[in-house]
């Protein structure tokens, strides 16, 4: 059976290769939480602002500094990394065209190479500039490799495999999440004398993946519509799909390079301005709201004060608990994502995530009322956790390449990271405002929304399961048709022309 040697060892090696960047990516985003109160100390005492009586403590939770200017430089320490990720993602599709995917992620890991430097190091010198400065570069490199690995491993995905390997990314975030909360235990490296250790590692996947990069075919799409050489692209499909007969492929290359050749190359600028491409856009951008809006993060920023009001003693091991969950339905999810389908997943997902933030507002509401309805809570967040990685958290990553074709696809990608990226900014920022506003019913306003993103996944959202990115594309350009038939045909593709023109 065919379709039993496109999973040859090259592949492997090259899909594992790229999630790396993820890994990396998942890391950086858990491992500033744990060390929290050490680095807060460290900031106090580089300041002048640490009390002389908390000096000889070694209890942390004495230790808290309250000095508004360590409060100011933590959170810009924590916040500066999504304002790289916001920057940068807006230059993944330059990064991927300039010299293709494999040197483009070659090139970042310079970025993470010295942000995890600045950061290993920041002992050395100021630790509040270094760190700032550290996760600056590091949330820089982030943003570029979110959009790279997604891309690269959509387009030398076999169709009949492109979810699980594309949900991939997602496993290899959560994976990258709960070894930096492993690891950032106090009694590993979460502590005053390695805590620097542990942020420098975050550049640590880089290495090795620089290493391995160059044992990595090249995406043959790339080769063959963006640099016209066919025989290049039919080499790296050989070795990423293990057999001779590439015609199929290179069919389906030829049929999208044609379309691309129409199409040119789209800026965002030409991408947002396309009537054309609208509806795919709206979907990408939509699913990757749904994402950051169904409120994963509020619930990983709240866990640990549930966790302590459950009455759980260290509640620290609760979250990696939650960190374990994540990881066993990312798994589920690549099992089942190629069979169950991308849309179907997410409506299972959005909807159990709804519930579950029903739950839990019930559960907080009477959570002094009737002790059992700590249960409630904490069941919840459990549930709520293992919904997301079912559906909502793995597709959007993967969801927005097979939307669009080879044309308006770096565009695309790069518009809906950062739209992801300004969404986990902005409840990173303000959440705890509005949990401060409507205390414990601050989970019935992610209900709410996480009920208009099933309305719209439900009316709105193609199953792309199986099918090819030409079979996407048409799918879209059919409803257009039927509801709006002005620009069809020929006129569609001066539409097109005059707007990558612009």
């Amino acid at each position: 059976m065919e379709s039993g040697k496109q999973l040859s060892g090259p592949l492997a090696l090259s899909v594992f290769t790229a999630v790396l960047g993820s890994l990396q990516y998942g890391y950086s985003l858990g491992v500033i939480n744990a060390p929290q109160k050490v680095i807060e100390r460290n900031y106090a005492r580089s300041l002048g602002t640490l009390r002389e009586d908390m000096e000889p403590s070694r209890n942390l939770s004495d230790a808290e500094p309250t000095h508004p200017t360590v409060v100011m430089y933590w959170s810009l320490s924590v916040s500066i990394f999504s304002i790289g990720g916001m920057v940068s993602s807006f230059l993944v599709g330059f990064v991927a065209d300039l010299r293709g995917r494999i040197k483009g992620m070659l090139a970042v890991n310079i970025l993470a190479i010295t942000g995890g430097l600045l950061m290993g190091l920041a002992k050395m010198g100021t630790p509040h500039i270094m760190v700032i400065a550290g996760r600056a570069v590091m949330g820089f490199y982030c943003g570029l490799s979110s959009g790279l690995v997604p891309m690269y491993v959509g387009e030398i995905a076999p169709v009949a495999y492109r979810g699980a390997m594309g949900t991939l990314h997602q496993l290899a975030i959560v994976t990258g999440i709960l070894i930096s909360q492993v690891i950032g235990l106090e009694f590993l490296l979460g502590n005053d004398d390695l805590w620097p250790l542990l942020l420098g590692l975050s550049g640590a996947p880089a290495i090795l993946q620089t290493v391995l990069l160059p044992l990595c075919p090249e995406s043959p799409r790339y080769l063959f519509i963006k640099l016209g050489k066919e025989e290049e692209a039919r080499k790296a499909l050989q070795r990423l799909k293990g057999v001779h007969d590439t015609s199929k492929d290179m069919a389906e290359m030829r049929e999208e390079k044609q379309e691309a050749m129409k199409e040119k190359q789209m800026s965002i600028l030409a991408l947002v301005r396309s009537s054309v491409y609208r509806q795919q856009l709206f979907v990408a951008l939509m699913m990757h709201l749904s994402q950051q809006f169904s409120g994963i993060n509020a619930i990983f920023y709240y866990s640990t004060g549930i966790f302590s009001k459950a009455g759980v003693t260290q509640p620290v091991y609760a979250t990696i608990g939650v960190g374990v969950i994540n990881l066993i339905f990312t798994l589920v999810s690549v099992a089942v994502v190629d069979r169950a389908g991308r849309r179907t997943l997410t409506l299972v997902g959005l909807g159990g995530m709804c519930c579950c933030a029903i739950a839990m507002t019930v559960g907080l509401v009477y959570l002094h009322t009737y002790t059992w309805m700590s249960i409630v809570s904490i069941v919840a967040i459990f549930l709520f956790v293992s919904f997301f990685e079912i559906g909502p958290g793995p597709i959007p990553w993967f969801f927005v390449a097979e939307l669009f074709s080879q044309g308006p696809r770096p565009a695309a990608i790069a518009l809906a990271g950062c739209c992801n990226w300004t969404s986990n900014f902005i409840i990173g920022m303000f959440f705890p405002y509005i949990e401060a506003l409507c205390g414990s019913y601050v989970f019935i306003l992610f209900a709410g929304l996480l009920l208009v993103f099933i309305v719209f996944t439900y009316f709105r959202v193609p199953e792309t399961k199986g099918k090819t990115f030409e079979e996407i594309a048409a799918g879209f350009q059919r409803k257009r048709k039927g509801t709006n038939s002005a620009p069809t045909g020929e006129t569609e593709m001066v539409h097109l022309k005059s707007s990558s023109d612009a």
